[in-house]
């Protein structure tokens, strides 16, 4: 029996469910699937301990207008572990990864004032000796994941299931949502409490952010609204891919002639193997993660539909070897 054995269809519809609606209750969950509210519970409590699914707040920072930056650090064959846990450690950072052969660390950053990114690009982590070469490339535009996840496109639920999860636009079922007005976007130091809450525990009830933040239930609730409907802030989800049959992960730098960039990276965020696309700055005016079965699957997407776009002229791949970091925690380390 394969790992990927190890977890159903079921559990591929719940990680679909939790996508569309990371806050929706187990009750509303279990009645679209057609199960029990207990078997929810339960496949739930198993793909937190068998595939390391979190369901958690994230904030936006393309709509919140921060800059968004990938670094990409090549290291000396000792150095590369060490850097990429300490990167994992920091909390301006996401998506910590270790590529192509286990000297490359890339990893996302997380500002929130450019003083932030300064301190991460040119601060003392990144002056050490170990980094041979250091590249930083701006996000420009966002084709394809933040707030749109890949599993959806697997299809595992349908249209109808998808509407009964996620009625609108709102990522949280209580009527407080549903009437939240779209004011400004932001988050201002009075919702740092509420957002660091989410940002464990993106599923915590309304008492239980009552209780973290020191606010009354009322108030955590209509502001939990306002958050999420002004797009500040989303429920996200992350899970090992690898456990549901994705053995393969890579990161694609793609060099596109200029007049197709917006075309070729449309068609991108369509395929079923990408999970994430953005035009960046640099040598490479795309940057994007895919996610195949196996290494021929890989290669059929690279040679196949990817190579076929027109305008495409240089694919860079960088096998993903370790993640040490996905979109808040470290991973443990195994």
């Amino acid at each position: 029996m394969t790992e990927s054995d190890v977890f159903d269809e079921l559990d591929r519809k719940l990680l679909h469910a939790l996508e569309v609606d990371g806050r929706a209750p187990f009750s509303r969950i279990a009645h679209v699937l057609g199960v029990s509210d207990q078997t929810v519970a339960r496949r739930y409590r198993r793909l937190c301990a068998g595939a390391g699914l979190r369901v958690v707040g994230v904030r936006d920072t393309q709509r919140l207008g921060r800059d968004q930056w990938m670094l990409r650090l090549r290291c000396s064959p000792d150095g590369a572990e060490a850097i990429a846990q300490a990167l994992a450690r920091r909390s301006d950072t996401a998506w910590v990864h270790l590529t192509s052969a286990g000297t490359e660390v890339v990893c996302m950053t997380l500002p929130r004032t450019p003083g932030d990114h300064d301190d991460l690009v040119f601060g003392k982590l990144l002056r050490t000796r170990q980094i041979v070469e250091s590249t930083a490339h701006q996000l420009l535009h966002r084709f394809y994941g933040g707030r749109t996840g890949w599993i959806g496109k697997q299809g595992f639920l349908t249209a109808e299931q998808i509407a009964a999860l996620h009625p609108g636009t709102c990522q949280d079922p209580s009527p407080a949502t549903a009437s939240a007005p779209r004011g400004d976007v932001r988050i201002g130091p009075e919702d740092e409490p509420l957002v660091a809450a989410l940002k464990t525990d993106g599923r915590a009830t309304h008492p239980e952010l009552q209780r973290l933040t020191g606010r009354s239930e009322s108030s955590v609730k209509r502001r939990l609204a306002a958050l999420l409907a002004s797009g500040a802030l989303y429920i996200d989800t992350e899970y090992d891919t690898s456990r549901f049959g994705f053995a393969t992960a890579a990161m694609l730098w793609i060099t596109v002639e200029p007049g197709a960039l917006d075309a070729v990276g449309r068609a991108m965020a369509e395929h079923p193997e990408v999970a994430h696309v953005s035009a960046v700055t640099g040598s490479a005016n795309l940057m994007a993660s895919v996610l195949t079965r196996d290494t021929g699957e890989l290669y059929a997407y690279l040679s196949g539909r990817l190579g076929a776009l027109e305008g495409v002229r240089h694919i860079e791949t960088s096998p993903l070897l370790r993640r040490f970091k996905e979109l808040t925690y470290p991973r443990p380390l195994r």
